[in-house]
Order: C-alpha cells, then sequence, then structure tokens
C-alpha cells in the first residue's frame, strides 16, 4: 500500500504526542535522513561501492520502518538481493533508478508537511 502525505502525518503526530516543536523537528529529521539517503545511495552506486550503500541502509532503516515507508523498503531489500546475486550489473542500476525516483518522491511529501 502507498503511504498518502496524510497517513505520514498522523504517524508523526502520534510520536510527537501533540508537541508542535517536537513535530516539526522530527518531520525536519525524516526529510535530512531521506535526502541522505537519496545523496549516498547514488554516490554509492557511482562508485560501485557495496559498503557505502550498505550503510546508508541500515542507518535509514529504522526509520523507514517507523514511518512505514513499504514501498521504499522492498525496493532496498531487492537491491540488496541484487547487488549480492549479481553484483552492480544492469538490473542492479535499474533498481538504483527506482531507489532515486521512490526517495525524491518521498522528500517531496515530507517536505509537503514542512509546509
Amino acid at each position: 500500500m502507498i503511504q498518502t502525505t496524510s497517513d505520514l502525518n498522523l504517524k508523526i503526530l502520534a510520536i510527537a504526542d501533540g508537541e508542535e516543536d517536537f513535530k516539526i523537528e522530527l518531520t525536519k529529521a525524516i526529510h535530512s535522513g531521506l535526502i541522505e539517503l537519496k545523496t549516498v545511495y547514488k554516490q554509492g552506486t557511482e562508485a560501485k561501492d557495496e559498503v557505502m550503500i550498505q550503510q546508508i541502509r541500515h542507518k535509514m532503516k529504522p526509520t523507514l520502518a517507523m514511518f512505514e515507508f513499504e514501498e521504499l523498503i522492498v525496493e532496498m531489500q531487492n537491491g540488496k538481493e541484487i547487488v549480492e546475486a549479481e553484483g552492480f550489473s544492469n538490473r542492479f542500476s535499474d533498481h538504483a533508478l527506482e531507489i532515486d525516483r521512490l526517495v525524491a518522491a518521498e522528500i517531496e511529501k515530507v517536505g509537503m508537511l514542512l509546509k
């Protein structure tokens, strides 16, 4: 299921427990983390650096799980399996484009909550 901006906002509000300042800081942290994921994943792909990709995947996994970025989690798992089985193949390149697209969409969604 694709998470809507409204769904994400409700999750953030629930964790912030009504504290507006905390809600804003949490939203900024999620936004920043997604930007880092996009940047580092792209750098790791270009450098064919499996460790770099693995590190950002591990760093972001708890946030992605907590806020139910399911589509992104599934695609990151696909990438892990591809790189382990085939290395940085054409299939991984296709995966990297999909990750970039998905993360960009999530950055935009979270960014809308900051306005």
